[in-house]
């Protein structure tokens, strides 16, 4: 997987508008907070979650806190936050 560019923050701005619920930590993280009614659906999302990153090749940091679950994306070789950032968050949008 080569580098991928730094996303500006016109674009960054532009890539949160298409996302449900995501926040920008420290100028490199990408981050979603999910509540789930149960700790199994909580895991289980988690699992589809997985899945997603292993196609895409792009993993996020991961908290299960018995029914709340967070995301965290950066693109590590890249210093930030890429395009790989915005459509791995839009992927899971869709669960």
């Amino acid at each position: 997987m080569g580098k991928h560019p730094l996303l500006n923050e016109a674009e960054l701005e532009a890539g949160l508008l298409e996302l449900t619920g995501w926040t920008i930590e420290e100028g490199k993280w990408l981050v979603r907070k999910r509540l789930f009614g149960t700790f199994p659906e909580a895991v289980a999302f988690v699992n589809k979650v997985a899945d997603i990153a292993e196609e895409m090749n792009h993993h996020p940091f991961i908290g299960i806190d018995y029914r709340k679950v967070t995301l965290r994306l950066t693109t590590w070789n890249s210093g930030g936050l890429t395009l790989l950032d915005i459509d791995s968050a839009k992927a899971y949008d869709l669960l």
